[in-house]
């Protein structure tokens, strides 16, 4: 069993040069990413605006666990002996 060290603060408020090199290479390759792609998202983009629609009703649903089903279990409790 391991104890806390009171005087080891563990949280890292600022993450370190990792983390900078890190959002650093996520800007540059968003940069580059819609500099070259952009002749293909504008052309396409009605249709992804399309077909997100159906997606988030398909996969928006999920978290909502049992707001319609709540009578069919109290009346199947009732029912049995």
């Amino acid at each position: 069993m391991t104890t806390a060290d009171p005087g080891h603060d563990h949280q890292h408020s600022s993450g370190g040069p990792g983390r900078w090199v890190f959002w650093g290479f996520v800007a540059v390759a968003a940069f580059f990413l819609i500099a070259e792609h952009r002749a293909h998202v504008v052309t396409y983009l009605p249709f992804l605006l399309l077909a997100a629609c159906p997606l988030m009703h398909l996969f928006h649903r999920h978290g909502d666990h049992g707001g319609h089903h709540r009578g069919e279990h109290e009346n199947e409790k009732e029912k049995k002996p």
